[in-house]
């Protein structure tokens, strides 16, 4: 398996409410952005994938709060994906102050295989060639 980049970023100002503590409505953000940066690494682009028809939806998100964010933190997203089927696949996520091994966050997300219309596609079948590379990254 390839090794895979952690997705860095700092905290914003504008992302935090008073308490200079992250709002909870940005870490969806977070977790796309580390997507697609995940993505990007095994050259499966969004706007590559958009351009062959397929769109990635999300279903689900969950998300839970171990330690608050804040202003000016530098935190280190480990995206993992964890399950790949030929409709869907499923996300894992561990944020960490960057440098350290201090967990503050974990989510997980599932995504749907959808073309232009949004009708499910079987990627298997439509593009067996990115199914592969999304299989090739699935930690066990």
């Amino acid at each position: 398996m390839k090794e895979l980049e952690t997705y860095i970023r700092v905290v914003n100002y504008y992302e935090t409410d008073q308490m200079q503590v992250v709002h909870h409505s940005n870490y969806a953000r977070y977790l796309e952005e580390a997507r697609l940066h995940l993505m990007d690494q095994i050259g499966l682009s969004y706007d590559k994938l958009e351009k062959m028809g397929i769109i990635i939806p999300v279903l689900e998100l969950h998300d839970y709060y171990i330690k608050s964010i804040t202003y000016g933190d530098v935190i280190e997203i480990k995206p993992m994906v964890i399950k790949v089927t030929p409709v869907r696949f499923t996300l894992k996520y561990e944020i960490y102050r960057s440098g350290t091994d201090e967990l503050l966050h974990t989510a997980q997300t599932s995504h749907a295989f959808v073309d232009t219309d949004f009708k499910p596609m079987n990627l298997k079948k439509k593009y067996p060639e990115v199914y592969a590379a999304m299989q090739e990254i699935v930690v066990q």
